[in-house]
């Protein structure tokens, strides 16, 4: 029993290290698309015409989800596939990363 609980341990802290990362790169990949031109592609100092990339909103960790959108700000949330120790089973591993144009600003949900 031991080792099961170490194991699903380790589990949930790879599967929060991951959804950090994941959401860090879109908080990157925001701050780009706001920073360039409508002509390339981008928000055009706005956040409002973002959408996380259909390759990335998913993978084998966890799922991603813009939440909020303003011009100078977006909210992106992403839910692992780890159940938090303690919590019933919709207790999933959640963060959330608040982007401006010049910082972020992670926040731990579950």
């Amino acid at each position: 029993m031991i080792g099961f609980k170490s194991f699903h341990s380790k589990a949930v802290n790879s599967n929060r290290d991951a959804v950090i990362i994941d959401l860090n790169y879109l908080a990157s990949d925001a701050q780009s698309c706001y920073k360039k031109t409508q002509t390339y592609g981008g928000g055009d100092q706005s956040f409002m015409g973002y959408d996380i990339p259909v390759q990335l909103k998913a993978n084998d960790n966890e799922d991603y989800s813009v939440i909020t959108t303003q011009i100078q700000m977006i909210t992106i949330q992403g839910i692992g596939k780890e159940v938090t120790p303690g919590c019933s089973q919709t207790g999933y591993i959640t963060y959330r990363i608040i982007v401006e144009l010049t910082k972020t600003t992670l926040q731990k949900i579950i």
